[in-house]
């Protein structure tokens, strides 16, 4: 079996979907490697970084893709991408399915077997493959250094000799993994920290890092599907309204994560919460890639709104390139060698794993909330 890395093409993308390391241990394992000239040169690695553990450097993206039995890349392919892969190649990536149907019909049309690692399933046996959880982990991090960095106070309390200076307060919107890191870098700067999540479950969690849990006096659980956030009735919507706006007045940084899956992200943060905030306040919205969880984000810019300073970040793990594909090609060696056995990738529809991430294979959409939302929209 044969891998192929190209070197990803989206303006602001640094990462490589597999670093050195893991090649070297996919080599031993008798899988070759072949990698485009110039794949790892913004995350760090060298082509002769790459040659030095057993990996072929392909100049051009249609030789490399012609001669490979599986194409693996960080973001979704492009239209060009697809069509360089032969017939019955296997394609594995982040897919955005559930929001790309133009891109799923051409893996169809292609017949490639194309993989989405944003669809795996979130159990025990897929937390090693789990590349939304990597990236979320950056997101997060990296979410509050841009808000210390923006605020106009300091995070932590100072005793100084010109007084005692009062800690940030900053409010986490959802306490994913996103939200639970930013909650725990945070409080290692020295914030007092709270949260707030649909999902009373994860509680300990958020004072596991430091954090207080926000909770809204509601009977009723966010807890959906694979441990995803559900949308949740209007009552509770109306009151956690009422309960986020009461926190939001008072904070210096708000963190914003929430996500539905195949869904916008929906509005927490209205145009009236942002005003009660004092000026030089800032929001950073982790959400501002599916709309933004602010009624005034703008994603992939900075504004200021009624003063106060919104971020609308865009693709946070590329900005830490070296870890982040370090931990995003972890993930994908696992998940190559979860579905390799003796004769190349094997297709086990009854091993969960393989179902949840398989969107495409022999012609037909085959993953099922693919075809559902496909169908919703007008077709497969």
């Amino acid at each position: 079996m044969k891998i192929a890395v190209l070197r990803e093409t989206l303006t602001g993308e640094a990462r490589v979907a597999l670093i050195p390391d893991s090649v070297k241990r996919l080599v031993k394992k008798g899988i070759g490697v072949a990698v485009q000239a110039g794949a790892g040169e913004r995350s760090g690695y060298g082509d002769p970084d790459y040659e030095k553990v057993g990996a072929e450097i392909v100049p051009t993206p249609e030789a490399l893709c012609g001669g490979a039995d599986v194409v693996i890349k960080v973001q979704p392919p492009t239209a060009e991408e697809i069509a360089m892969c032969r017939e019955g190649t296997a394609l594995i990536g982040i897919l955005q399915p559930y929001l790309r149907h133009d891109t799923v019909r051409q893996l169809a049309d292609r017949r490639l077997s194309a993989f989405a690692l944003d669809t795996i399933p979130r159990t025990t046996l897929a937390q090693s493959m789990d590349v939304l959880s990597s990236m979320s982990t950056i997101a997060g991090y990296k979410a509050v250094v841009m808000a210390a960095d923006t605020l106009n106070k300091f995070f932590p309390m100072l005793m100084t000799a010109a007084g005692t200076v009062r800690p940030a307060k900053v409010l986490v919107i959802g306490a994913g993994v996103a939200g639970l890191m930013a909650c725990a870098t945070a409080k290692r700067l020295g914030a007092v920290v709270e949260a707030f999540d649909v999902r009373p479950v994860v509680k300990e969690q958020v004072q596991s890092v430091g954090a207080k849990f926000v909770e809204v006096p509601v009977e009723e659980s966010g807890e959906g599907e694979g441990g995803y956030a559900k949308e949740m009735s209007d009552d509770y919507k109306r009151k956690q309204g009422e309960l986020i706006a009461k926190h939001i007045a008072k904070s210096d940084v708000v963190i914003p994560t929430a996500l539905i899956p195949g869904k916008k992200a929906p509005i927490l943060i209205s145009e009236e919460m942002v005003q009660s905030m004092a000026p030089g306040s800032v929001i950073v919205d982790l959400a501002a890639e599916m709309g933004g969880n602010c009624a005034l984000t703008e994603p992939g810019k900075t504004v200021v709104k009624h003063g106060v300073i919104i971020v609308g970040p865009d693709n946070l793990p590329s900005t830490v390139p070296f870890h982040a594909s370090q931990m995003f090609a972890k993930n994908i060696e696992k998940f190559l060698l979860h579905l390799t056995g003796d004769d190349g990738l094997k297709l086990d529809m009854a091993d969960e794993i393989t179902r949840g991430s398989l969107i495409t294979h022999d012609g037909k959409v085959v993953q099922e909330m693919t075809l559902k939302l496909m169908n919703a929209a007008g077709g497969n």
